[in-house]
C-alpha cells in the first residue's frame, strides 16, 4: 500500500484493499436453507411467538395496501436529491451544531469557512464526522454525548498539505477532531442550542488518557513500552454507534481503529494483525510523527483499540474506561437490555464483511440506585450461530471451545468465534432492541462482493451482490435475553421496486413510496417504533434510480410497515439518534454532506440537527 492515496476510499473499500474478504458468508447459506424448508420467498416474515420457531406465512399485504396504510403519526414524505434536509408537513429542523462549532467561548470563531480549524483550537470545538450518540439527564439539565467517528483530511487539513499531514502538529489536529463529545443542550427561544462553557463539556480524543478492566487489562498482549503494565491506554478512536448503560453511562464504539496504524520499518506479521486489517500504511500517516502508531516501534498498541470504551457523562474528571470482558472487534454499537433475572445483557455487532453478531451477559446482576461494580468487567462473552430452522444459539467463547486462553479470546476474539463455527454474515451494524418486547434487531447493510460460484444467488438474495441490505431479528427463548437459544426471521430485505419486479424489489413491506438501501443506524422510540436510517448509493441512478439521498425512515414492527420520515443532503449518511425528556425534539446526525451544507459556503460540515413538531407533540 505504499504510495497509494487511501483518503478517498470509504472504510469497506480500504478494508477490502488491505484484508479482502471471501465472496460468501455463512448466513447466505443459512437464509438459502431456510428457504428451501420453509418455502418463503422474498426475505420478510410473519414474527410468531417469540418462545417458539417462527412461522412461515408471510406478510400478506400487497405493496399497494402497504403504501396506502397509515398508522404513523405523520404522512411519509417523497425522496429528495438535493442537499437540504427534509421532513413531512408539521414538523420543523433547525441545526444544533456543526463540526468546528465552539464548545467554549475561547474557541468562539475558530472555525473558518476556508481554513477550517488551527490545530490549538482542535480540541475545543465540536468534532467531524458525528455518529452515534445519547442524552443524558442530570440535576434539571439535558447532555448529549456524540461520538465523531473520523476526519475528512483534504477538508480539515490545509490546502497545501494536500489531505496528507506534514507535521506533528497538523497530526494532533487530527486527532482532537475526533473521539466524543460532551456537550450540555438547553432551550432558547423555542430551540436548543449548545450551552458554551458548561462544566459538563468536555472532549475525549485519541490522546485522552484511558484505563482498562476485565480479564484482559494487564496482560502482556496491551503492555508497550509506553506502559508497561498494560493498564493506562490512550484515546478511543473511530467512534462509531454508541450505547447506553442501566445506570446512565455512555458507551462509544470503537470500530475501524486499524487504519491508524501503520509501519515505518518492519515488524511481525501476525494472524492478530492480518484478521483485522493492520499493517503496511495507515490511512493519516499517524505513524510517521508518533511512534504510538508505529508497528515497529509499538506492534501491541493496536490490541488497546477496538473495544467498548464507557464514559461518565456527567463527571467531566472521569476516567474512560476500556472493557476487555466485552470483546474485541469492529463494534459498530452496544445496545444493553436486562436479562430476567437481572444480569445485563449487551448486544454487540462487528462491522466488516464475514464477520458475527456477539453478545455479553455478566455474572452479577444489576438493580436500580445498586452497585455497578464488575457488570461490564465480569462476565461470558457468546457469538451468534444461525440455523436454518429458524433457531439460533450463542455459543460462550471459552477457552475450552476456542483453544485459547481467555486473554487471547478477548483480544482476538474474530479468531475465537470462527474456531467455533459461528455464522459470519454481512456487515453487521448498528442492533436495536424493542423496549415493549424481547426482541433485538441488526442491520445487515450490504455485501458488495455477492455473486459467483463461491456465493451463488439463492431466493433471499437473487442478485450478484447484495447492494440494498437487510434487518434480521431475533427473538430469546421464553423472552429471556439471557437464554442461550433464539428464533430469528428477516424483518426486511431492502430493495427497488421500481426497478425490478422480482426479489431485487425487495420484500413484500417494501414499496415505490419507502424504498432505500443500506439500512445502517437504528434505534426505538418509547412507543417501539423502529427508526432506520441509511448509508448508502445516492447516486440516484441504476439500481439506486428512485431512492434518492440517504434517509430516516420508521417501522412498524407488527405490520412490517416502514415510512420514510426525513432525507439528508445529497452525499450524506444518516447516523445517530436519541430524543429530548419529553420527547418532543429528536437529535439526528448528519454526516460528511456534500455540497457545501449546511452553511451553503465553504466547507461542508457535518452536523446535529434538531427535529420537532410545530404542534409540539412527540416526535413520530
Amino acid at each position: 500500500m505504499k504510495d497509494q492515496d487511501t483518503s478517498n476510499l470509504s472504510w469497506d473499500e480500504f478494508d477490502e484493499m488491505r484484508d479482502p474478504r471471501p465472496a460468501t458468508n455463512d448466513f447466505d447459506a443459512v437464509v438459502e436453507r431456510a428457504i428451501t424448508r420453509r418455502g418463503f420467498l422474498g426475505g420478510a416474515l410473519a414474527f410468531g411467538s417469540a418462545a417458539t420457531v417462527f412461522g412461515s406465512a408471510m406478510l400478506t399485504s400487497s405493496r399497494a395496501q402497504a403504501a396506502a396504510h397509515g398508522g404513523f403519526g405523520f404522512e411519509p414524505i417523497d425522496i429528495a436529491t438535493d442537499f437540504d434536509i427534509h421532513v413531512p408537513e408539521g414538523y420543523e429542523w433547525k441545526t444544533l451544531v456543526r463540526w468546528g462549532d465552539a464548545l467554549w467561548s475561547e474557541a468562539d470563531g475558530a472555525y473558518d469557512a476556508e481554513t477550517g480549524v488551527s490545530p490549538a483550537m482542535s480540541d475545543k470545538v465540536f468534532g467531524e464526522n458525528t455518529d452515534g450518540m445519547e442524552t443524558f439527564f442530570v440535576d434539571g439539565k439535558e447532555l448529549i454525548a456524540v461520538n465523531s467517528e473520523y476526519v475528512n483530511p483534504k477538508i480539515n487539513l490545509p490546502a497545501a498539505s494536500d489531505g496528507t499531514p506534514q507535521n506533528a502538529d497538523e497530526v494532533m489536529l487530527l486527532k482532537n477532531l475526533q473521539g466524543v463529545t460532551v456537550m450540555e443542550v438547553a432551550m432558547n427561544g423555542g430551540t436548543y442550542e449548545v450551552v458554551k462553557d458548561s462544566p459538563y463539556n468536555r472532549r475525549i480524543t485519541h490522546e485522552t488518557q484511558m484505563t482498562m478492566d476485565g480479564p484482559a487489562a494487564g496482560h502482556a498482549l496491551v503492555q508497550t513500552n509506553a506502559d508497561p503494565e498494560g493498564m493506562s491506554p490512550k484515546g478511543t478512536m473511530n467512534n462509531c454507534g454508541s450505547g447506553k448503560t442501566l445506570w446512565g453511562t455512555y458507551l462509544t464504539c470503537e470500530e475501524n481503529f486499524n487504519g491508524y496504524f501503520g509501519a515505518t520499518g518492519g515488524y511481525d506479521e501476525t494472524d492478530g494483525l492480518s484478521r483485522y486489517g493492520i499493517g503496511g500504511e495507515g490511512r493519516y500517516a499517524y505513524e510517521k510523527f508518533d511512534p504510538r502508531y508505529d508497528l515497529t516501534a509499538e506492534p501491541n498498541e493496536p490490541n488497546r483499540h477496538g473495544w467498548i470504551t464507557e464514559i461518565d457523562p456527567t463527571d467531566p474528571e472521569s476516567t474512560p474506561v476500556k472493557h476487555t470482558a466485552l470483546g474485541r472487534f469492529k463494534h459498530e454499537n452496544a445496545e444493553m437490555v436486562q436479562a430476567a433475572d437481572g444480569r445485563v445483557v449487551v448486544y454487540m455487532g462487528d462491522d466488516e464483511r464475514g464477520e458475527f453478531i456477539y453478545r455479553y451477559v455478566s455474572n452479577g446482576t444489576y438493580a436500580e440506585g445498586g452497585s455497578t461494580e464488575g457488570l461490564l468487567s465480569d462476565g461470558q462473552l457468546y457469538v451468534a450461530k444461525f440455523n436454518d430452522d429458524m433457531t439460533g444459539e450463542w455459543i460462550a467463547l471459552t477457552p475450552e471451545a476456542t483453544g485459547m486462553s481467555l486473554e487471547e479470546t478477548l483480544v482476538f476474539s474474530r479468531i475465537a468465534a470462527s474456531a467455533v463455527g459461528a455464522t459470519s454474515m454481512d456487515r453487521p451494524e448498528w442492533i436495536a432492541a424493542n423496549p415493549l418486547k424481547a426482541e433485538a434487531y441488526c442491520a445487515l447493510t450490504n455485501n458488495s462482493k455477492r455473486g459467483g460460484d463461491a456465493m451463488p444467488v439463492n431466493a433471499a438474495n437473487p442478485r450478484e451482490t447484495n447492494e440494498y441490505g437487510q434487518i434480521v431479528r431475533w427473538a430469546p427463548a421464553g423472552d429471556d435475553h439471557g437464554a442461550d437459544t433464539f428464533a430469528w426471521d428477516l424483518y426486511v430485505m431492502a430493495g427497488n421496486p421500481a426497478v425490478y419486479d422480482n426479489a431485487y424489489g425487495g420484500s413484500e413491506n417494501v414499496t415505490d413510496g419507502n424504498m432505500f438501501n443500506s439500512p445502517d443506524g437504528m434505534a426505538f422510540d418509547s412507543k417501539g417504533m423502529l427508526w432506520i436510517q441509511t448509508d448508502g448509493d445516492d447516486s440516484n441512478e441504476g439500481d439506486f434510480a428512485g431512492q434518492g439521498n440517504n434517509q430516516m425512515l420508521v417501522g412498524n414492527t407488527e405490520t412490517g410497515e416502514i415510512a420514510r420520515f426525513l432525507t439528508a443532503p445529497n452525499g450524506a449518511e444518516v447516523t445517530g439518534l436519541c430524543w429530548n425528556e419529553d420527547n418532543t425534539v429528536a437529535f439526528v446526525g448528519i454526516q460528511h454532506p456534500g455540497g457545501s451544507w449546511p452553511d451553503g459556503n465553504g466547507k461542508p460540515r457535518s452536523s446535529i440537527i434538531q427535529v420537532w413538531r410545530t404542534d409540539g407533540a412527540p416526535v413520530g
